[in-house]
């Protein structure tokens, strides 16, 4: 694992950490925390376990802390901003690959990769765990039905059973308003898939090689 930093267009310093591969990476990925004002930063088991899992198929995985969060500079930008730092994120961890981009979030996470990916090509595909639907935050809604609809890069949800925050009728209905989308639902868990996140995280690699076109042996 290797220590980063990299600077926003906006000049916000981001802190990460690399995980490389052991051979060649043949694709990048960058991971996305939750909630920083509730706890949610690169350090959560869930973020481990994909990133371990990613690395091991192959991908060059950044994880890093949003603005304002822990040793990252600027101050939070209430889902706004941060989709800035994806983009900075996703600049970086393409200089270890020239392969495709892969983009995860968890959560507030995931609702900030989703406006990213709107506007960024370099997001080849999206996996988004327990995507905000219910929430009390000030944190920008989910893209327009029409929006989701032009969307046509391959996307995966996965939730808990008992997600409160992403209830699964609702994630359905989300999932299939965009044309590639996956949806994997976690029985005997919640928003948190605490205990499941070995399973989430095999979920997410193996989509993400057949979602790239990759194997195992690129």
């Amino acid at each position: 694992m290797e220590a980063v930093r990299f600077t926003t267009d906006d000049g916000v310093s981001l802190e990460g950490e690399l995980r490389r591969p052991e051979g060649s990476p043949a694709a990048s990925a960058v991971l996305c925390h939750a909630h920083p004002r509730f706890g949610g930063s690169k350090d959560h088991p869930i973020l481990w376990a994909i990133r371990a899992e990613l690395a091991s198929r192959g991908f060059a995985v950044l994880a890093f802390n949003f603005r304002g969060t822990m040793g990252s500079g600027g101050t939070y930008g209430g889902g706004r901003l941060e989709p800035r730092d994806v983009a900075a994120a996703i600049d970086r961890v393409r200089g270890e690959s020239d392969g495709p981009t892969l983009v995860a979030g968890w959560s507030f996470g995931a609702n900030v990769a989703i406006h990213e990916a709107l506007e960024d090509e370099r997001v080849a595909a999206l996996a988004l765990l327990g995507f905000p639907l219910t929430h009390d935050l000030d944190i920008p809604d989910p893209p327009t039905e029409t929006e989701l609809r032009a969307f046509r890069r391959p996307v995966l949800f996965v939730g808990g059973e008992h997600d409160a925050y992403s209830p699964p009728d609702r994630l359905r209905t989300l999932s299939a308003a965009i044309p590639r989308a996956e949806l994997e639902i976690i029985e005997g868990t919640d928003h948190y898939l605490w205990r499941h996140e070995k399973r989430a995280a095999e979920i997410v690699g193996a989509f993400a090689v057949r979602a790239l076109g990759l194997t195992d042996e690129d």
